[in-house]
């Protein structure tokens, strides 16, 4: 109630209002004032809290209003209360629901292990018929590769004079293939390397410019020089499955035995006709400027090899050079990655980065050289040159069968290891973790533990029985028959090794951890 309504309400009665002649002048019967501005001081105190003998009916009909607001204050209240024990019993609810979905019942539990090993056996059967069956590609490579190597033979042996027909009509199906190939791969930088540019020179001499005798020295030399040497460099492999291993053995490999047919299994009369440079170089007397040494050889090699190696430098290294940084590989990056751990590596990579590829240049080039070395024992020794040749294409069978060994055995492996972390994942829970505490594990008391009735076999694991029943145990005798064929095969296969062995049967070992499944 305010001082106005104080001062009219009794001119509405009629009458005139008290007055108080001991009383001082004071703001009157005021209380609007605020609470907060209370400071303890005696005066403030008097004029918000007048003494009883200044206080009138209508402060006490004022006074009279605390227990509706008291009231008002305790409905807000017990709102407030209901309030946060709704919210309470949401998050309550929220919480139940969660832990419910975190700890499956029986039956879901059951659905999960469905799923779980519906799963992994269609994993397990893609990737056993990935390792079993090869496509059709891989297959006519195969194929080829092998029947590559019976027709090069019967050539060599019958008809030596129309190998280099052979080889040309392969080099025109390979390139286009690896062309294709690299560029889709983002490789196409390695096909400026040295060893394309020694098949180019060799169709040049056969086909352009056969009375060449510089041109066909300095394609011997870099062709059983730095091309041959590279199988063992390079790593080349003689893969029937692969074309691209196929294809890189061939562009290596095949130039040297190109060669040894037109030196030294031609007749003359048909090296004199056909192929003159060579003619003249073979049945030239020692004292003839035709008669090449060994330093002429070098010499004469030396210059397409730097018209080579400059051609790759500016055209390659320097105006590609953004691309080449950003992630392009080369033949340059490519040694210096796989040789860094070796000395030759740590001695380019000590080097200031301007310094690393004329340092790596000059290591080629030597390298080329040293490779040039005994070209003149393969020219002019027929026993010679078969004998290196016999030694690269071993080099590279080594390689291939290390391939078949090495990289399908560890393969073969890693897949029963697979197969028996699935195993030892389905004995812990559902979906393959370890439970947490308080999750529920199933035990050979429990109705699920007990069987794992699969129902029909296409809704519960695609196998195609139309009532298939499976046990826990049924399955992992099933898995452990699996192994047992999976390890029969890689052994009939010549894929065991010593890596593969050790440490027992796998067969038996994953037996031992099927073992442990619920009983039926």
């Amino acid at each position: 109630m305010s001082k106005g309504l104080g001062e009219t309400s009794p001119k509405l009665l009629g009458r005139s209002p008290p007055s108080f002649a001991s009383a001082p002048p004071s703001p009157g019967l005021s209380r609007t004032a605020s609470f907060s501005n209370l400071s303890g001081d005696q005066e403030d105190w008097e004029n918000n809290y007048p003494p009883l003998d200044r206080m009138t009916v209508f402060d006490i009909l004022e006074n009279l209003s605390l227990p509706q607001k008291l009231e008002k204050f305790q409905t807000s209240l017990s709102a407030q209360t209901e309030k946060v024990r709704r919210q309470q019993k949401r998050a309550r609810e929220k919480v139940v629901e969660e832990w419910r979905r975190r700890v499956p019942g029986p039956e879901e539990q059951l659905d999960k292990y469905r799923k779980r090993m519906r799963e992994s056996v269609d994993r397990l059967g893609k990737q056993w018929s990935t390792s079993k069956s090869i496509t059709v590609r891989e297959k006519v490579s195969f194929i080829g590769g092998v029947m590559n190597i019976f027709i090069s033979g019967y050539l060599i042996g019958q008809y030596p004079e129309y190998f280099h027909l052979w080889y040309t009509g392969q080099l025109l199906y390979f390139m286009p293939i690896r062309w294709y190939s690299y560029h889709k791969k983002g490789f196409h930088y390695f096909l400026a390397d040295l060893c394309y540019f020694v098949n180019l020179l060799l169709v040049l001499s056969i086909w352009v410019f056969p009375s060449s005798k510089r041109l066909f020295i300095s394609t011997y030399c870099l062709a059983f020089g730095n091309n041959a040497v590279a199988i063992a460099m390079w790593r080349n492999s003689l893969v029937f499955h692969s074309l691209d291993k196929v294809t890189s053995l061939f562009i290596h490999i095949m130039p040297c035995v190109t060669l040894h047919c037109l030196v030294h299994l031609l007749t003359p009369s048909l090296q004199a006709t056909r192929f003159p440079a060579i003619h003249h170089i073979a049945y030239s007397s020692p004292d003839s400027p035709e008669h090449y040494s060994l330093l002429a050889m070098m010499v004469w090699a030396t210059v397409p090899y730097g018209v080579w190696q400059l051609s790759y430098h500016f055209l390659i290294t320097v105006r590609r050079r953004e691309k080449i940084a950003a992630g392009r590989p080369t033949s340059f990056t490519w040694l210096k990655r796989s040789y860094a751990p070796t000395w030759i590596g740590k001695f380019v990579l000590r080097q200031p980065e301007a310094l690393q590829e004329p340092t790596f240049m000059l290591i080629q080039y030597t390298y080329a050289l040293l490779t040039m070395l005994p070209c003149p024992l393969w020219f002019w020794y027929r026993w010679a040159s078969a004998s290196f040749l016999m030694v690269v294409f071993t080099w590279s069978v080594y390689n291939g069968a290390t391939y078949y060994i090495d990289v399908f055995g560890m393969r073969f492996q890693k897949e029963l290891e697979k197969l028996k972390a699935d195993v030892a994942k389905w004995q812990v829970s559902p979906d393959g973790k370890t439970p947490g505490p308080g999750s529920p594990l199933m035990t050979p008391g429990d109705e699920t533990g007990k069987r794992l009735s699969l129902g029909a076999g296409k809704d519960a694991f695609g196998l195609g029985s139309p009532a298939l029943e499976m046990s826990a145990r049924d399955m992992a005798e099933s898995v452990g028959k699996a192994a047992d064929k999976a390890e029969a095969d890689k052994n009939q296969m010549g894929f065991t090794t010593g890596r593969v062995s050790e440490g027992g049967d796998d067969a038996a070992e994953i037996r031992e951890r099927t073992s442990l499944l619920p009983n039926q």
